[in-house]
């Protein structure tokens, strides 16, 4: 019964796989289509996870099924709401805010000041290529077991990539732009506002769009460090210390699903922006 599972498995996954290739080669500008394509390959992926899960006989203390950790989402959404609002609501979704907010602002600061330009940069390289495990720590001692500390380490790890592509974003006009800012008797802060922000959007948000997968990942990996008896990092640590791999799984799932949907209204407010853009265009 269980050879049948893995069988049973893979043979779906062949066969999803050729009705992938044969709607995106016959129908693939459809936009229906292009929704349904990716939802089909991840519905294959899910019930060959399971097959062979089940065909192979693997213990669920070393990989659960997906049926089981779907039960145990269905099981612990108290939990897993407690833990959602203190890591994402709280700590990632804050520290995003303001290192963004912050990153915006000095970008500009940076702009009319080519001492920053040339002292800022270095040392913004330098603190974001610090390890994430080695400034966690000391920033749970300055902040505090909560979701500021939290918060901080999101800071450090957004501010600095949001600044790189503002900063590049803002020197994206050409001469002549300017030139003709200039005979129009633009000063800096309408240049700014009028032509160079604008121009600058498609960077910011390649910037804001890598911002929201860090700050994920830096809130989650913080309360490893520290933190109140609620969070996916501490639920992940103190899960697998107890064998809970499906509630391992369950925080997992429901950290993806929201830097997936976190991800995606990046990308639409995106589009509503820079909708001049070519590249938006070029989507239709």
């Amino acid at each position: 019964m269980s050879g049948a599972w893995g069988w049973g498995a893979v043979l779906f996954w062949l066969l999803a796989w050729a009705l992938n290739s044969w709607l995106a080669r016959r129908h693939g500008k459809n936009r229906a289509v292009q929704m349904f394509i990716p939802a089909l390959f991840g519905v294959t992926l899910l019930v060959l996870w399971e097959g062979l899960v089940r065909g192979l006989n693997v213990s669920p203390v070393i990989l659960p099924t997906p049926l089981a950790i779907a039960a145990r989402i269905a099981d612990s959404l108290p939990v897993l709401w407690l833990d959602f609002n203190q890591t994402i609501l709280k700590g990632a979704l804050g520290g995003y805010l303001i290192g963004c907010g912050a990153a915006v602002v000095v970008a500009v600061l940076i702009d009319r000041s080519p001492f920053l330009q040339r002292g800022l940069l270095p040392v913004g390289n330098f603190v974001a290529a610090l390890p994430i495990v080695g400034i966690a720590p000391i920033l749970v001692m300055w902040f505090g077991f909560d979701w500021q500390s939290k918060a901080a380490v999101v800071v450090v790890m957004v501010f600095f990539p949001v600044l790189v592509n503002m900063v590049a974003g803002l020197a994206a006009t050409d001469a002549l732009q300017r030139d003709q800012m200039a005979t129009w008797s633009a000063n800096y802060w309408q240049g700014l506002f009028k032509m160079r922000l604008p121009a600058a959007m498609p960077f910011l948000f390649n910037g804001l769009k890598i911002a929201t997968t860090l700050a994920l990942i830096g809130a989650i990996v913080a309360e490893f460090f520290g933190s109140p008896t609620r969070g996916m990092g501490f639920r992940i640590s103190t899960a697998v210390g107890q064998l809970d791999l499906p509630l391992v799984w369950a925080e997992i799932a429901v950290a993806a699903l929201a830097g997936s949907a976190f991800y995606g209204l990046m990308a639409l407010i995106e589009k509503g922006v820079t909708f001049w853009h070519p590249s938006q265009r070029g989507r239709g």
